[in-house]
């Protein structure tokens, strides 16, 4: 149970008792209270779960016994029985943009509207547009909302965004009358999806950035255009979001709009301990504050946790998932960077289901910087993918042999992306194997495995001494398919036993092994390979979202293979797991 866990019951207290049509006292008393909880400077959590929440101005009897009752137990019967007066259903209908509580009640009670099925079908039958406080603009409104939530999903992937948000950062930062521009929100985050996207400009004409914002290419629908804010839909389905703010406050603005929420709940924490209220626009004082200095012309995110006393925290870790505990302790391990990889392992040739040739793989990869490049065509299982057999797995070694004699300067590693089979063993012999320079060891088949036996399966694999690095752990496609049932605690413990190494997988929609759990990889002492799994020149570009996904794992130069020399690569794989 979390102090965000808290604030959220409340929240869902105050939405539902709006939908009774309750006492506006009443539920504004739980949302004040949502806000106290999460803006509480000491562990709210024990206080509530120890009933020590008397004398915390705003929260009263009925809150503290209800925040008592969940810190304790989990649970708050309260808020299930609440929940239970209305249909599940129901609760979908807040997704929709433009539908609040009140509206909602209205659909419910007049229409018995319970779904969102139900109320497409009221909309078409024009039942909506004759509702008091609806009309004809808002039936539409709902039935665009409903068509959009349909055919695009509210999450797009990371790498899916990437050149639309460079495009519009380019246009913003040509704009006369801005100052400075930045993208925030869980896209400068580094996360693995996002549901928009979050800019922020520096400027004095706030009103007329707005508006040409609103112009951008490929706008589908203006959302939103006022002095200071504008929010418009693109033809993708995705909603792109301008904060416009003076040069005092960009800052500020740019570390709360970055979030997370958990993190500048942290951080506001803090500021409350000095007497100081934090938020978007700046430092100001704390209520019943005694008289507290206000510090000046903080311009950048360093100044601000400089003044918190803290070191600064990379966007990317921004979770509070234990980096402002860090942060308090000095300055943070220096994360990884694109510049310091100097190749990459898994890749595809046309040889197995790839698009462009060995040397044109290999022409690319040095065009982008690289100085060695791995070749991981699939094995003879997956024949769909047309998986090399041991003979043409020879001849691909002996072309690879070629073009390594005729440069000095780039090295291409032989290896192949080795199916598991399901018994744990691998697709191709030991003694195949040990002809390659590396092997991927990866899962491509029976995927509805149970946990303990797919765990059970990879560990087999890993503990192969010719496997070198695990590919993409769980399988997953994000928004496509769910992972296969894995125990990722046994895997990285497996993995940090045999020396194998894991790939972070930079297709955009597998970013796999989840960011999650690197942390805990790094620090048993597993190393990292960043992989772009490209099946064509393009896909060797991928590195750049890996690297920020790692930067998100807590990841250093370090931690992961391909940042070494060529020499130290080929050390690496000559020596035997067991020593490495």
């Amino acid at each position: 149970m979390t102090r965000e866990d808290l604030a959220e019951a409340l929240d869902q207290i105050a939405l539902l008792m709006e939908l009774k049509g309750e006492n506006p006292f009443k539920i504004r008393a739980y949302r004040n209270g949502s806000d106290i909880v999460r803006e509480f400077e000491d562990d709210i959590v024990k206080l509530a779960k120890d009933g020590k929440l008397q004398g915390i101005k705003g929260i009263g009897e009925a809150l503290q016994d209800k925040l008592q009752i969940l810190a304790s137990t989990g649970k708050l019967p309260f808020l299930e029985d609440l929940r239970a007066e209305f249909p599940e259903g129901l609760f979908d209908l807040f997704d929709l943009q433009g539908l609040g509580p009140k509206k909602i009640k209205a659909l419910y009670e007049e229409l018995k509207i319970t779904s969102i099925p139900e109320l497409q079908a009221a909309c078409n039958q024009n039942k909506v547009a004759g509702l008091k406080g609806f009309g004809t603009k808002t039936q539409e409104k709902i039935l665009s909302s409903i068509t959009l939530k349909q055919t695009h999903a509210d999450r797009f992937l990371l790498g899916d965004v990437i050149s639309v948000a460079e495009k519009i950062l380019g246009l913003l930062r040509m704009h006369p009358e801005v100052s400075r521009v930045a993208i925030a929100g869980s896209y400068r985050r580094a996360k693995e999806t996002v549901h928009d996207l979050d800019f922020l400009v520096e400027t004095k004409e706030g009103k007329l950035v707005c508006e040409d914002f609103t112009a951008i290419p490929d706008v589908e629908e203006i959302i939103a255009c006022g002095e200071t804010k504008a929010s418009v839909r693109l033809k993708t389905g995705l909603q792109c979001d301008l904060r416009a703010v003076f040069k005092e406050q960009f800052a500020f603005a740019l570390m709360y709009f970055t979030g997370s929420k958990e993190h500048n709940v942290a951080l506001r924490s803090r500021a409350l301990k000095q007497g100081l209220s934090l938020n978007e626009y700046g430092f100001s004082p704390a209520k019943e504050a005694k008289s507290v200095d206000i510090p000046k012309n903080l311009y950048e995110e360093r100044e601000i946790y400089s003044h918190l006393g803290l070191a600064y925290v990379d966007p990317e870790l921004r979770e509070n998932k234990g980096e402002v505990e860090a942060a308090e302790d000095g300055p943070l391990d220096k994360l990884i960077q694109l510049e310091n990889l100097r190749g990459t392992f898994h890749n595809h040739t046309t040889e197995s289901d790839g698009k462009h040739t060995l040397k044109e793989m290999a022409e690319e990869a040095q065009e982008l910087g690289m100085s060695y490049l791995g070749i991981a065509d699939h094995s003879k299982l997956l024949a769909f993918a047309n998986g090399l057999n041991e003979e043409r797995l020879a001849k691909q070694g002996e072309a690879i042999a070629m073009l390594n004699k005729a440069s000095q300067s780039f090295r291409l590693f032989h290896g192949s992306e080795v199916d598991i089979l399901k018994d744990g063993s691998l697709d191709f012999d030991d003694e195949t194997l040990a002809t390659l320079d590396y092997v991927v060891a990866s899962v491509h088949t029976s995927l509805q495995l149970d946990e303990k036996t797919m765990t059970k399966r990879i560990c087999k694999a890993m503990e192969n001494e010719h496997v070198t690095m695990l590919g993409h752990m769980t399988g997953r496609l994000l928004l496509q398919r769910a992972p296969y049932a894995v125990d990722h605690a046994t895997l990285i413990d497996c993995a940090a036993e045999t020396r194998t190494v894991i790939e972070l997988n930079c297709t955009p929609s597998r970013l796999d092994m989840d960011w999650r759990w690197w942390r805990k990889a790094r620090d048993k002492g597993v190393l990292c390979a960043i992989n772009p799994d490209a099946h064509s020149t393009e896909g060797l570009h991928r590195l750049s979202i890996g690297v920020r996904c790692a930067r998100k794992g807590w990841l250093r130069k370090q931690d992961v293979l391909n940042t070494r020399k060529v020499e130290d690569v080929v050390k690496f794989f000559e020596t035997p797991k067991a020593k490495r």
